[in-house]
C-alpha cells in the first residue's frame, strides 16, 4: 500500500513550461484526500514555491536533500531534516575553483553568492543574489554549484572533495548541465526517510517519481521506484515502472491507475 508519494520538480511534476497542470493537481488532491502524504523533491532551493505552492503538498525537500521541512498552516514550514557544508570546508573549495576561473556559487535559503550574475544566467527565476568575495566568505552552504562544467572542472573537484561531499552534474535544461556539491547526507533518498520516519511511514510503502542522475537513490531505495517516460536511460534502468512523460501528465496518470 503506497502511503507517501515524492516526485521531483523539473522535468517530472512540472511541465515543460514550469506548471502543474489542473490534472495534475486534481489527482495530488485525491492523494491526500485518501491520507496519502504528497511531496516533493528537487535540487531547487527557494525558487521551488513559486512553481510549486506548499498548499499542494505535506512536505517539501529541496536542494537535492540538504533541507526536508513539514508544510504547517500556522507557523510557516518546519524543518526537520537539514545537512549544510560548514563554510569553512565551502571556502577553500570556493576558492579554488573562483581561481580556475570557473563560474562558482554557494546557495543557503534564497540567496546565491557568486562570481557571476546569477539574474542574468537565469533571468525567469528571479533569484536573489550577491556578488561574493569567497575569500572572505563564512556563511554555510545548502549547495555549491556551478554551470556546465567540463570533464577537467569534474575531476578537478572531485580531487579536492573531503569525504563527506560528494559531486553530481544534473541536468539545466536544453544543452546546459548544472555540477552541484552536496552534503554526503544531503540525499534525496535521505531526506525522504526523515520525513517517512516523521510521519510512521516505512520506506517501503513510498512512490518516488524522477527523471536525472540526481533522482536515481530515491528511484532505487524506495519501495517503487517511477522514472518519466523522458528520463534519461540510466533513470529508466534503476526503477520498477517507466510512466508517461512530464508534459503528458505522467505522474497523475501513473497515480491515478495504479494508487487511485
Amino acid at each position: 500500500m503506497i502511503r507517501m508519494v515524492v516526485t521531483d520538480l523539473d522535468g517530472t511534476l512540472l511541465t515543460s513550461d514550469k506548471t502543474i497542470s489542473s490534472y495534475t493537481k486534481n489527482v495530488l488532491e485525491k492523494c491526500r484526500e485518501k491520507g496519502i502524504k504528497v511531496v516533493y523533491a528537487t535540487g531547487r532551493g527557494a525558487s521551488a514555491a513559486r512553481f510549486a505552492p506548499d498548499h499542494f503538498f505535506d512536505g517539501m525537500i529541496t536542494i537535492n536533500g540538504a533541507t526536508a521541512s513539514v508544510a504547517s498552516d500556522e507557523d510557516g514550514d518546519t524543518v526537520i531534516y537539514r545537512r549544510l557544508i560548514p563554510w569553512q570546508t565551502a571556502r577553500p573549495i570556493l576558492v579554488a575553483c573562483h581561481n580556475r576561473g570557473m563560474a562558482i556559487t554557494s546557495e543557503n535559503g534564497s540567496v546565491h553568492y557568486a562570481n557571476f550574475s546569477v539574474a542574468e544566467r537565469w533571468p525567469s527565476f528571479h533569484v536573489e543574489w550577491e556578488m561574493a568575495d569567497f575569500s572572505r566568505h563564512e556563511i554555510d552552504a545548502e549547495k555549491i554549484y556551478t554551470p556546465n562544467p567540463t570533464a577537467e572542472d569534474k575531476a578537478f573537484i572531485e580531487e579536492m572533495l573531503p569525504k563527506d561531499l560528494y559531486f553530481v552534474i544534473t541536468s539545466d535544461g536544453g544543452n546546459s548541465t548544472l555540477g552541484q556539491i552536496m552534503h554526503r547526507e544531503a540525499t534525496k533518498s535521505q531526506a525522504i526517510f526523515a520525513l517517512a520516519k516523521f510521519w510512521g511511514i516505512h520506506p517501503r510503502e513510498i512512490a518516488a517519481f524522477g527523471d536525472d542522475y540526481n533522482d536515481k537513490d530515491m528511484l532505487e531505495n524506495c519501495g517503487i521506484g517511477v522514472a518519466m517516460g523522458n528520463a534519461i536511460e540510466e533513470i529508466k534502468k534503476a526503477a520498477v515502472y517507466v510512466c508517461g512523460t512530464n508534459d503528458n501528465d505522467g505522474v497523475a496518470k501513473w497515480l491515478e491507475g495504479n494508487v487511485l
